[in-house]
């Protein structure tokens, strides 16, 4: 009976079902990806050292910056995201007269952009001193050194818990369902109220979030193993003087 009831379900509402899981997979997508560029962008200025040729000015913007951005990751990061779409939504309805879809990756853009600004600045603070210090010493300035040489090494350090946002992101778009927007759980919902089936409606939207996410890490595990593989690959000369596979040593070594 359960089987048939799941078979049932999948034959008369697969259509709904899959309307949802592109929904959900739509929110998902777009709002980790606008979420890890309002990280970077909030880590990166968090983790910012100005140093003693700052100007006054200078230093008052950072300690401003680090103020706002303090009050938005405690706010949403100590806040369900629940409540969270329930007072964006209707707060700037009557306002901008959105729809559900555009709010809810607003409202999940938001949410991951401050878990995300935490593990940028943590990715950044992983990165060695010495990195930032060469950069400083071959003139590159702090925008400089932080583009060109912190942040591709910090998002490296940190891209296991960037994938695990996007992992995060795909089970609790479900809870959007509140803002009435059609993703997987809102059409389960439907579903299992028409049918009374709530046994196998939820239990086939399991699987799915199960599918879902299991592709997701797949995919961010084969990248991850990419990303280390290439840096395998990387070529470091060692430079110092007294080493004999360096190219420092083979020119002393020359001269004598």
């Amino acid at each position: 009976m359960f089987i048939n009831n799941c078979i049932d379900i999948i034959n008369k509402y697969g259509s709904s079902l899959m309307l949802g899981v592109r929904t959900t997979l739509i929110v998902a997508l777009t709002g980790t990806a606008f979420g890890l560029v309002l990280g970077l962008l909030v880590g990166g200025f968090r983790a910012v050292q100005l140093d003693y040729t700052a100007s006054p000015a200078a230093v008052f913007v950072k300690k401003l910056f680090n103020l706002i951005a303090n009050i938005y990751i405690t706010i949403f990061r100590g806040t369900p995201m629940m409540v969270q779409a329930v007072f964006i939504y209707y707060a700037l309805l009557n306002v901008i007269h959105w729809d559900t879809l555009t709010a809810a990756i607003v409202v999940i853009s938001v949410n991951t952009g401050a878990y995300m600004a935490e593990i940028i600045r943590s990715g950044i603070q992983a990165v060695d001193p010495g990195q930032t210090e060469a950069a400083r010493s071959l003139g590159m300035s702090n925008a400089q050194t932080m583009l060109g040489v912190v942040l591709p090494q910090a998002i490296k350090n940190a891209f296991p818990a960037i994938g695990n946002e996007l992992i995060v992101n795909i089970k609790d778009s479900s809870v959007l369902m509140i803002i009435s927007i059609t993703e997987l759980m809102f059409q389960a919902k439907s579903i299992a109220g028409s049918t009374f089936h709530f046994t196998e409606t939820y239990f086939l939207e399991a699987v799915i979030y199960l599918i879902l996410t299991s592709i997701a890490s797949l995919i961010l595990n084969f990248i991850e193993k990419r990303m280390n593989q290439s840096e395998k690959r990387t070529l470091k000369l060692p430079m110092s003087d007294t080493d004999p596979k360096s190219i420092g040593y083979s020119k002393v070594a020359e001269k004598e």
